[in-house]
């Protein structure tokens, strides 16, 4: 099969896509670091960079977050404030398509158009490495463990996996796919790189075996744009030019017989955008239709959709907490949505009511307090409630840079 590539921001509507409406320049509180309570969700916009938003992440116990943009620039802000506490410019030379944190350090990555990856401290500014790839590349992320960085390259069709501290290539596995990859990610555990594309397939390339062990025919009938995991890794969701998302069940390995499981209601154009919450009970997703969506997964439907922006929603994350939800889009603008009410909003109760739950309710052996359990949890996520596991701390927390 010839190889076909796409340029996701410059190739025409993906469909479903509503027309551009004329912007007027109007007083808007959440651009003023308030929450703005005109709609059932109240909202914050964050305004600074000055082209497309390609991505954007909470981070540093979300407390801060990151974004990258086609204006050459990556963002880090506070949350609280609303305001930029870095810009970091003049790094690269074209789009910054994705950006990623490292855990466990104060550095992150960025890929580019301009074929470089390049790592900076986010306290200092300073460009740690930097390394220049065969191609445009497309996608980036760390792994969990922070040791191994992963990014895809256009029109190779590859991955390279590279050592964070050095940016060194550990392994390049080209013609990955027979055209773009559109995404790659780290399963939780670090032993696994998912990767999606405009070919409309799933692979997963195991890091030991040093081969793709994994290969799904997506079944999406257009390009798959993003993909992420469950904090288990036995779950993973797609996310497709075709209006839909999937669920695939990697433990079981039902995906083999029965294929992807569809989220049922979905958007109304094309998803570019997906993320799960900590605990695996929602799901958020982005669309060229401007909104935002959240699905709950124990009835795999759609709860509650966001509106707001003015043009594609380009990327979605949300806090572990499940309180905030952040989002970026073409309109310039990165979106932070509180989520903290989100079960008193008329709508949801609705939904939940004519849906049916499908939550088990188990009590939490650390505060002994009720929790919700879906059926995307596990064993190893049963014995706490998500309040108390994020009250366990790690070895070693970053801190976010101080306000400039």
């Amino acid at each position: 099969m010839a190889s076909t590539n796409i340029d996701p921001l410059s190739v025409a509507e993906p469909s479903g896509v509503v027309e551009d409406e004329e912007e007027t320049e109007e007083e808007d509180p959440a651009a003023a670091g308030e929450w703005s309570r005109d709609t059932q969700v109240p909202g914050k916009v964050l305004r600074a960079h000055s082209d497309v938003v390609t991505a954007s992440r909470l981070c540093f116990n979300d407390r801060c977050i990151l974004s990258c943009s086609a204006d050459r620039t990556a963002i880090l802000w506070e949350v609280e404030t609303c305001r930029p506490l870095r810009v970091f410019d003049g790094v690269h030379s074209k789009t910054i398509t994705e950006c990623s944190l490292i855990p466990n350090t104060n550095r992150m990555v960025t890929v580019s158009w301009d074929k470089k990856m390049v790592s900076t401290d986010l306290e200092t500014g300073q460009t740690l490495w930097r390394r220049r790839q065969a191609g445009l590349l497309t996608s980036c992320s760390s792994s969990p463990d922070g040791r191994l960085l992963v990014c895809s390259s256009d029109p190779q069709n590859g991955v390279y996996i590279s050592d964070a501290a050095s940016g060194h290539t550990l392994h390049h596995v080209t013609d990955h796919h027979r055209s773009t990859i559109t995404r790659c990610r780290f399963d939780p555990q670090s032993q696994r790189v998912a990767s999606v594309s405009a070919d409309r397939s799933i692979k997963l390339w195991d890091l030991l075996a040093h081969k793709t062990t994994v290969n799904i025919d997506s079944n999406h009938s257009n390009v798959v744009s993003d993909c992420c995991f469950t904090t288990s890794g036995y779950f993973l969701c797609t996310a497709s030019w075709d209006k839909s998302l999937k669920l695939w069940d990697l433990q079981a390995g039902g995906f083999r017989s029965q294929g992807g499981m569809p989220l049922q209601r979905g958007h109304q154009g094309s998803v570019s955008s997906c993320s799960f919450s900590a605990d695996a009970s929602l799901l958020v997703s982005g669309s060229y239709d401007r909104t935002v969506a959240l699905w709950d997964m124990s009835s795999l439907c759609q709860t509650l959709i966001l509106r707001g922006h003015s043009d594609w929603v380009t990327d979605v994350s949300i806090s572990a907490d499940r309180k905030l939800v952040v989002s970026a889009s073409k309109d310039r603008t990165v979106r932070l949505w509180n989520m903290e009410n989100m079960e008193e909003i008329p709508q949801v109760l609705e939904k939940r009511r004519t849906q049916g739950t499908g939550i088990h309710i188990l009590k939490c052996e650390e505060c002994r307090k009720t929790f919700p359990v879906s059926r995307l949890q596990t064993s190893e996520l049963l014995t706490r409630c998500v309040f108390c596991r994020l009250k366990s701390p790690s070895r070693y927390r970053p801190q976010p840079p101080p306000l400039m």
